[in-house]
């Protein structure tokens, strides 16, 4: 078992190893950018990526605090899920009005990876095999559905 401070430098450490190992990886646009922290320009739309002791997660979360422009943004993605799918290769779980750990309304749309520890260094391959190609996907598909949210912004 790790201490609170162990447990947070390790997950310090695999973070700014993954974000070291993408950086010489260009955005879609060709800019640089931080994968770990990657914006998506909208307010409220974020790409996350958690590792925790037995799971890895990777998601589009919507946090909007109003539920019906919440579920506004997450029908435009109902509408582009299928581009969405294209451009991960793989089918998504998709949740309306859940709660994220903190409590807060969220909807998501997620992929997870079960049976990994951000803890135990010899699954950092299998978490970066994981998290490098989707949120790369992201960035290709977010480069082009930006604009179907105009509406919303």
């Amino acid at each position: 078992m790790y201490t609170r401070e162990q447990a947070s430098q390790l997950r310090q450490a695999f973070w700014t190893a993954f974000g070291q190992y993408l950086a010489p990886h260009p955005s879609s646009d060709g800019l640089k950018i931080n994968w770990v922290n990657h914006k998506t320009g909208l307010k409220d739309v974020y790409f996350r990526m958690q590792a925790d002791k037995k799971t890895a997660s990777i998601a589009i979360e919507l946090t909007h605090p109003d539920p019906e422009i919440q579920e506004l943004y997450f029908e435009q993605f109902l509408e582009l899920k299928p581009l969405l799918h294209e451009y991960l290769g793989e089918e998504w779980e998709w949740e309306l009005h859940t709660t994220d750990a903190f409590g807060k309304s969220i909807s998501r749309i997620y992929k997870d990876l079960i049976g990994v520890s951000v803890f135990k260094k010899d699954d950092w391959p299998a978490l970066i095999s994981f998290f490098k190609p989707r949120i790369i996907a992201l960035d290709d598909f977010w480069s082009g559905a930006q604009y179907s949210f105009d509406a919303l912004r």
